[in-house]
């Protein structure tokens, strides 16, 4: 729940999330028994141990706090917001000077994930998930959607090899990328990776000399001018060019087994999903006309959990429409920001403050538009912030401390801002205006929500900086016994 803070002067307001004073002195959840978790070395950036107090449900037990696999760190139990305070109090407690008491971190809310899987199976019944975990390649979320039962979008032979390493079968992943290497090709035949897409001629005749057994998947051109990323600007065979590139797959003797599309990375206009299933049809009928019996849908991706239900009534209208459940085709989709977008929460210090002279304007006046105070913290666009350069995001920071305590909006002064990454790079800018409390000072820590995609995946070094850790928790109530379970029960756990 977001809270909105009017400034005196009445034009300008800072948002933050609602805060919970009981909170401050004790994260316990609840007043049911609670037992401690030990956290490790390792889960604090070395700051040495530390005890979190965890809610214990009447049906679930804590042998497992100590992690679900040797080579992860804990999941935790308690709710996200808790977890990164808690966090912040153990690095408060470091000395001056300690590196790790400094670090940027995330949150990871894999009971998030959780709840977003059950809204996508009520949603889409018909339609098969294959995380697309270019967005977000996580080792716990992973396991826990391969738990769920969901399959995997992977575009390279290192994306194919990762899913492979943690017991998912070669039968759940579509090798997605209509432009492979040869040597790509070859290593999925090798592995035993079938599906795979394609859109050119040239395409075909190196799977057709590498690997002619596979199952191949026409991807066409949809629109995808309403989305975040168009994807239609690389990617995409038009109708137009169905005709010849199926005629050459059937000329080649390789096995076309349906049509794929992708309306783009973060589409707000549900109706293109509709469009696109449409185009679909037409293909499928041209693969009949030319001998081919499709039974293979790939929806793609691009949907946003804002207007997800929304989007899914269209999608399963569409589906009903133009390929209805007797038909018996086979429905997936590549979800990826839908899943773990919000799952994900990042909290970084402010390492360094600076006011900036105010301009005077055209009319002599000092400009009250510009920032006057340039935030610095430890993450930056070339890490976790990439999201802003490749993926045409936003961010919204928000105060997590005020003087180094957890405290409200309301009793501060708040002032028109700008957030910086720590590198020396100009470029490095994290929102250029945002409103945020004047005062905050060296040490203090500041929030950010919906971290989850395109973010982890692409972050960088660059100017030796080290990319952010993530601290994984799975909530409360229902979602973390889920998430429990599903990671307990997991073949290759501990």
């Amino acid at each position: 729940m977001l809270k909105t803070h009017t400034h005196p002067d009445a034009r300008l307001s800072v948002h933050q999330p609602a805060y919970d004073e009981s909170a401050q002195n004790s994260i316990e959840l609840s007043t049911s028994a609670t037992a401690d978790i030990i956290i490790s070395n390792s889960t604090l950036g070395g700051l040495g141990t530390a005890t979190l107090p965890a809610t214990k449900d009447d049906d679930e037990d804590l042998e497992d706090v100590d992690g679900f696999f040797a080579d992860l760190p804990p999941v935790l139990r308690g709710e996200p917001q808790d977890i990164v305070q808690h966090l912040i109090r153990e690095r408060q407690k470091a000395s001056d000077g300690d590196v790790d008491a400094e670090k940027a971190f995330f949150v990871a809310d894999l009971g998030s994930v959780w709840l977003q899987h059950m809204k996508w199976t009520r949603c889409l019944p018909r339609v098969q998930p294959f995380y697309a975990i270019k967005c977000n390649p996580d080792p716990y979320v992973l396991r826990l959607l391969a738990s769920l039962g969901a399959g995997f979008d992977c575009a390279s032979y290192g994306e194919i090899s990762r899913v492979l390493s943690i017991g998912v079968e070669p039968s759940r992943i579509i090798f997605a990328n209509p432009c492979k290497p040869v040597s790509f090709i070859r290593n999925a035949s090798q592995l035993g990776v079938d599906m795979m897409t394609f859109d050119n001629v040239d395409e075909l005749h190196k799977i057709a000399r590498i690997h002619p057994t596979a199952q191949l998947v026409l991807r066409i051109l949809t629109d995808d001018s309403k989305s975040v990323c168009r994807l239609g600007l690389k990617f995409g065979a038009t109708l137009a060019s169905v005709p010849l590139l199926l005629s050459t797959a059937k000329s080649l003797h390789l096995n076309v087994i349906g049509i794929s599309f992708h309306v783009g990375s973060g589409c707000y206009d549900p109706h293109a999903f509709m469009d696109a299933i449409e185009r679909a049809h037409v293909a499928f009928n041209i693969g009949r006309d030319i001998g081919y019996r499709f039974n293979f849908l790939d929806i793609g991706g691009g949907f946003e959990t804002k207007n997800f239900e929304e989007t899914a009534a269209v999608v399963e209208r569409a589906l009903n429409e133009y390929f209805p459940v007797e038909e018996g085709v086979r429905v997936i989709s590549e979800p990826g920001r839908f899943y773990v977008a919000g799952a994900f929460s990042l909290a970084a210090n402010i390492i360094a403050r600076r006011p900036v002279m105010a301009k005077p304007s055209t009319n002599g006046n000092a400009d009250e538009d510009e920032p006057s105070i340039m935030y610095y913290i430890n993450d930056g666009v070339y890490g976790s912030f990439n999201c802003i350069l490749f993926d045409h995001q936003v961010v919204h920071p928000y105060a997590l401390t005020i003087d180094h305590e957890f405290q409200q909006y309301e009793n501060h002064a708040v002032a028109l801002c700008s957030v910086w990454g720590p590198t020396c790079d100009s470029i490095d800018c994290v929102n250029s205006r945002v409103v945020l409390p004047s005062g905050l000072k060296i040490g203090d820590w500041i929030g950010f929500g919906d971290m989850g995609a395109y973010t982890i995946c692409a972050a960088s070094q660059f100017n030796g900086f080290q990319e952010s850790a993530v601290h994984y928790c799975s909530g409360t109530g229902e979602r973390s016994r889920a998430v429990r379970k599903a990671l307990k029960e997991y073949p290759l756990s501990k």
